[in-house]
């Protein structure tokens, strides 16, 4: 215990040694970063006196950028803010499903046109309709604009929606 007592105390006789031998060297040092804190202040004030007016200026266009920035992000937002919802749908798959045959032909409706819209009702998309069908593209379009024009439909969802409605499909 004694030994450790005398350990510190040749410790802080060291510290106190280096402070003492080193003394000049420390005080220099600290001089002469205030001189160059001092000869760096003074360099930057004259620079900011000479070029005062491109300092402002390059200031002025960072903030009309900034708020040229801002202002573009705030407009190009929509204005409408869509709302998803999402419903859960029971499909009744009627075992008795029975074609109204009469509309079929007040409507001129081919088997072709049915059978499309009876894919179209399963979800399947225009080349997936093409590929099952072997038909061109462009064919299918032709069939689907027909079949929206007689049941006076304008999207996909609502001529699936009007053909089950009316008993084309089930």
């Amino acid at each position: 215990m004694e030994q450790l007592q005398n350990n510190d105390i040749y410790t802080m006789a060291d510290n106190k040694n280096i402070w003492l031998r080193n003394k000049t060297t420390i005080i220099y040092g600290i001089s002469l970063a205030l001189l160059l804190l001092l000869l760096k202040w003074l360099e930057l004030r004259f620079i900011i006196f000479d070029h005062s007016f491109e300092i402002y200026i390059g200031l002025i266009a960072v903030i009309f950028t900034a708020l040229g920035i801002w202002l573009a992000l705030k407009l190009s937002k929509p204005k409408i803010e869509t709302v998803v919802v999402e419903k859960q749908v029971y499909v009744n798959r009627n075992e008795n499903f029975v074609l109204n045959t009469s509309l079929v032909t007040q409507l001129e409706l081919s088997k072709r046109e049915l059978e499309i819209l009876g894919l179209l009702a399963e979800g399947h998309s225009n080349q997936e309709i093409a590929a099952k069908l072997f038909v061109s593209l462009s064919t299918v379009k032709t069939h689907l604009q027909n079949l929206f024009e007689k049941l006076d439909v304008k999207r996909r969802t609502q001529a699936v929606e009007m053909a089950k409605r009316v008993g084309l499909i089930p």
